[in-house]
């Protein structure tokens, strides 16, 4: 299920769902067609870096809420290493995008070789961002559980 709703800006908007995405032979994906209004509406701009938290994953935000995020990430000082780290992370690895015509994106090579996509991937909806996973990397990390020592104060309050 797609859902548009995450403040950024003037507008509300949000990414929900899990699609199998093919990487074409130049390493491009396509932008789900439920999104591709959504993102127009945003400036058409997505900014696409990786995940500093997870192996495997790259992060892809449209252009407000990216800058929200670049501008708190560049104001930590440098001089802790932790910091310095995100920063590269995020910041260094940020590679501007637009979708083409047919709503595709393109994957820079060094991003798809960092994180082990090479033909097929996972896109998910994270609420204001995306998230793309390596196909390998995504299997790997929903099989894993939560453990009752995973669960924090905030989880304990949901009513699943």
């Amino acid at each position: 299920m797609w859902v548009s709703v995450v403040f950024c800006g003037e507008s509300w908007f949000m990414f929900q769902g899990e699609t199998a995405i093919t990487l074409d032979d130049k390493g491009r994906v396509a932008i789900p067609a439920a999104y591709r209004e959504t993102v127009a509406n945003t400036g058409n701009r997505l900014v696409i870096t990786y995940n500093p938290f997870e192996l495997g994953c790259l992060w892809i935000f449209p252009q407000a809420a990216w800058e929200e995020l670049r501008d708190t990430v560049v104001g930590y000082s440098s001089i802790k290493a932790s910091h310095r780290n995100l920063q590269m992370k995020l910041i260094g690895a940020a590679a501007h995008v637009e979708p083409d015509g047919n709503g595709r994106i393109q994957i820079p090579a060094s991003h798809r070789r960092a994180i082990g996509i090479e033909k097929h991937a996972v896109l998910l909806g994270m609420g204001g961002k995306f998230e793309l996973w390596s196909e390998q990397a995504h299997q790997a990390k929903i099989q894993q559980t939560i453990g009752e020592d995973d669960i924090t104060e905030e989880m304990r309050d949901l009513k699943l």
